[in-house]
């Protein structure tokens, strides 16, 4: 057994050691006067020193608990570093002030002043301190990780790599694993007999009986294997001679050639399973827990500084231009296909037909001031309740008619998978171009690709970016909006 280079760890350390030593140095500089009063003494001042740091670095650790530094995984799935800096560094505040807060000694939330061991800070220093810390750490990351892809292509920091057996996904990952940035060094394969496919372009090694020898005599990080199950006796001694050599070994199954899409696996109990489509909040607890943590801070802020004013203004006109109720109430599908009743300013005179048919861009049952109210958006605008009740969210796929979805569930195959989580005020799909009547059926199906792909590839960084569009469109005038 060869024995295994530690050069990634030491990376992670250094990692770790460098943003521990960034934080800790931008808050020294921004409050080392406060913190090093003169009338203080060395004791009083180191106590004091060690307290921050103590509670940075606990700030930190729950940062990177909640979004790890990811860039040194050898895979193209490691979301975007700003984003993931962005929930690191808010963490990391909300950590921060809770611990000011536990330790304050002259009351909570006392003028926003925190006092510990006689040192004062004052929220409005917070806030620039966190958004330095934000913009250093996403500018050190991107720093590091060209570093790290330039040692990859140096040859540096790279894994090294055999191949056992052959089948179409494992030619698949042999030509991603051609990118130099990833770090892979593939020594060869293993097969009973050459494959016509990586001649002249990967090493043949031997037999799969010569693994065995090859792994005791060679450094070996990683092996992947792609024999059949047919082939368990010659798979578990490999295992057993992986686990004898310190090498991982990754089993390659032969299923996207059936299955070609996004799989993640799932151990049930003790049996291993694949599921088909990768689910950025049904999968993670943490990631619901910060999406709806989101959404009850913005609509309960929004409720509490806006929505009253709005609301008796909207109110007051509604009365005067088009008599009825000032709530317009609909069932509509949620989270899991289940129905929950969605608010909306009236925009129409009261009629039978709206729970049949959609809004059209001539529709002689909007009045004039629902016209207005439907084209700034303001008509949406009590869905922030939904999202407060929990059965919307900020963002997500529009809620559609019971007998939309109803009919659509029948006519499109996906249709289905949008309700797997809630419901959104706004969405992928209204800000890139699929809002409003959908009179073609392609129209539709093109919106359920939109809201597939948000849930495949939902961060906290794309809701701010379909608020800030969905903002945009409204001040700009969206032409599907009426």
């Amino acid at each position: 057994m060869k024995i295994q280079s530690q050069t990634p760890a030491l990376l992670k350390f250094g990692m770790y050691f460098s943003e521990l030593a960034i934080i800790n140095m931008l808050f020294y500089t921004l409050f080392g006067d406060e913190l090093s009063p003169g009338s203080a003494n060395v004791f009083h001042i180191s106590a004091l020193y060690g307290w921050m740091s103590m509670a940075l670095m606990l700030a930190y650790i729950v940062g990177i608990w909640i979004r790890p530094i990811s860039f040194f995984n050898r895979s193209y799935q490691h979301g975007s570093i700003t984003a993931n800096v962005f929930v690191a560094v808010l963490a990391m505040a909300v950590v921060f002030v809770a611990f000011l807060v536990i330790f304050d000694r002259r009351g909570f939330f006392s003028m926003g002043v925190h006092h510990l061991f006689g040192f004062s800070i004052h929220f409005s220093l917070l806030i620039p301190y966190f958004f330095l810390l934000l913009i250093t750490l996403i500018l050190w990351r991107y720093t590091v990780r060209w570093m790290v892809w330039w040692l990859r292509r140096m040859g540096r920091n790279q894994q090294h790599v055999v191949m056992v057996g052959f089948s179409d996904n494992l030619l698949e990952l042999w030509l991603e694993m051609q990118n130099p940035v990833l770090g892979y060094h593939i020594i060869g394969y293993f097969n009973n007999c050459e494959v016509r496919a990586f001649k002249g372009k990967m090493k043949y090694l031997g037999s799969v009986e010569q693994v065995h020898k090859f792994l005791e005599n060679n450094v070996v990080q990683q092996l992947y294997c792609a024999l059949p199950s047919s082939m368990a006796k010659e798979i578990v001694p490999i295992i057993d001679t992986c686990e004898r050599s310190c090498c991982h070994f990754f089993s390659v199954p032969n299923v996207r050639n059936y299955l070609k899409r996004t799989m993640q696996m799932e151990i049930l109990g003790s049996v291993p399973v694949l599921t088909i489509r990768e689910d950025q909040l049904s999968g993670s607890l943490t990631n619901r827990v910060i999406k709806r943590t989101f959404d009850i801070v913005v609509s309960l802020t929004f409720i509490l500084t806006c929505f009253w004013w709005i609301y008796i203004i909207v109110a007051i006109l509604t009365k005067i231009f088009q008599p009825g109720p000032v709530f317009f109430r609909q069932k509509r599908n949620g989270l899991g296909g289940r129905e929950f009743v969605c608010l909306k300013f009236r925009s129409m005179k009261v009629n039978k037909a709206s729970d049949d048919r959609q809004a059209s861009p001539d529709d002689e049952r909007k009045t004039k001031f629902g016209a207005f109210l439907r084209k700034t958006s303001i008509d949406e605008l009590p869905q922030f309740i939904n999202v407060l009740k929990g059965d919307m969210s900020i963002v997500g796929p529009r809620p559609h008619m019971v007998k939309q979805t109803a009919a659509y569930a029948e006519l499109i195959d996906k249709y289905m998978v949008r309700h797997w989580i809630r419901p959104g005020i706004t969405g992928w799909a209204q800000v890139t171009g699929s809002r409003g009547e959908t009179r073609q059926l392609w129209q539709m199906e093109e919106r359920i690709k939109k809201d597939i792909w948000y849930i495949e590839n939902w961060s906290l960084m794309l809701d701010l970016q379909i608020i800030l569009m969905t903002i945009w469109n409204a001040f700009r005038g969206d032409k599907n909006a009426y």
